[in-house]
């Protein structure tokens, strides 16, 4: 049913739960799992005139490492993982990345945010819901 599925993350505990789930759907159906990283360029001092390779460089140099937990969670499991790192405006890259690679399920953490929080933030997660063509499964914190 699933052959590759995409897990945008961000280091979050949403993204870590997510992770989680993604790698046993991917056990389960014998998947590859892609973990996708966007440095968003509206938040960020990397500029998108950047090449690819330097910001994977700075990224790297970064004392956090967003899709380690991802990938540690594939090894451990035995199942094939594919790093990316992304730049642009997140539920952009989430969508371009999706199409490229063909995904069959996209798995995302929430944040859990509600009320003036959520509506002043706004959610990649519910951009990503809305505007794909394949399912996303989206999972909270307090699932893992």
């Amino acid at each position: 049913m699933y052959e590759t599925i995409l897990v945008p993350t961000d280091g979050s505990r949403g993204a870590d739960a997510a992770a989680a789930h993604a790698v046993d759907l991917a056990t389960t159906h014998g998947a590859t799992v892609h973990a996708l990283y966007v440095v968003d360029v509206r938040m960020s001092p990397i500029d998108s005139s950047m090449a690819h390779d330097e910001v994977a460089e700075l990224v790297e140099e970064s004392d956090e490492d967003p899709t380690a937990s991802v990938l540690d969670r594939a090894e451990a499991a035995g199942v094939p993982a594919v790093e990316a790192i992304r730049l642009g405006v997140p539920h952009d890259c989430i969508e371009a990345y999706a199409d490229e690679m063909g995904a069959d399920l996209v798995v995302m953490g929430t944040h859990g945010r509600t009320g003036v929080e959520h509506a002043l933030l706004g959610s990649v997660t519910e951009r990503v819901v809305r505007t794909l063509d394949v399912p996303v499964l989206t999972v909270h914190p307090a699932s893992e």
